[in-house]
């Protein structure tokens, strides 16, 4: 025999309030459960089993690139009582977290390479807003958002223009490559900060690690630790699934 629980044992399960338990009903995370004649609703092991993947998947805080979207879609295929397709979902899933990993890691060295000069052309610039823009490939709003945020203070020529030199665009190159990699504006001026000051610290620890005394620490502020926790959680996500298929 089967066995069934209430919403209110369901909660004290899984350590949730009820209306939460409803709230998961409404959302699609879990299957719609069977009612009694009294309109209570009958929840199963794989409802419980089903809930704790759910639990799991929004745990993570990685926003980058439709992960959050992905940890959802496989909750609710999972739902669905289509576990082949959340477990091939859940791979997907991992394997991002993986390349964007790579990608926060690839930044750093990068990083590492422009700050000493490596591999680096000798080239004096005198730049315009827009050649440099042109010249690094990005808009000339993102450059605008950039220097607005702090991260770069344009010198300017009499005439009041702003001009970019070699300094300016190695520095710029820096920003482009950590942003790519989505380490948050904050994070790569906290980094530039701590760079003025003392040009050889640990680029991968100041860059994750945010300041007791920020108002408002983003997650993208320990992109590196989010990303491990991530992928340690999508591990869970594709064991959890694989015995979710004995029910």
């Amino acid at each position: 025999m089967k066995n069934t629980y209430k919403t209110s044992e369901v909660a004290k399960i899984i350590g949730i309030h009820p209306n939460t338990v409803r709230l998961y009903e409404e959302w699609g995370l879990i299957p719609v459960p069977e009612r009694k004649q009294n309109g209570y609703r009958v929840f199963t092991d794989f409802h419980i089993a089903q809930f704790k993947l759910a639990r799991t998947a929004l745990k993570v805080e990685v926003l980058q690139n439709g992960l959050r979207k992905k940890a959802v879609d496989i909750i609710k295929t999972s739902a669905t009582g289509n576990l082949a397709k959340a477990e091939s979902l859940a791979n997907e899933y991992l394997q991002q977290i993986i390349v964007e990993r790579q990608h926060a890691e690839e930044a750093i060295m990068i990083t590492r390479r422009l700050l000493s000069g490596e591999n680096e052309e000798s080239e004096e610039f005198s730049l315009t807003r827009k050649e440099a823009a042109d010249y690094l490939e990005i808009s000339m709003d993102t450059l605008r958002n950039w220097e607005l945020n702090g991260l770069l203070v344009v010198k300017r020529k009499q005439n009041g223009y702003r001009i970019y030199v070699d300094e300016d665009i190695r520095r710029l190159k820096i920003i482009r490559s950590l942003r790519c990699a989505n380490y948050s504006l904050s994070a790569i001026l906290r980094m530039l900060g701590e760079l003025e000051i003392t040009p050889d610290i640990c680029i991968k620890k100041v860059i994750d690690s945010p300041y007791e005394t920020d108002d408002i620490i983003m997650v993208y502020d320990k992109l590196l630790t989010s990303l491990r926790y991530a992928e340690e959680n999508a591990q869970s996500l594709l064991s959890q699934l694989a015995k979710m298929k004995n029910f």
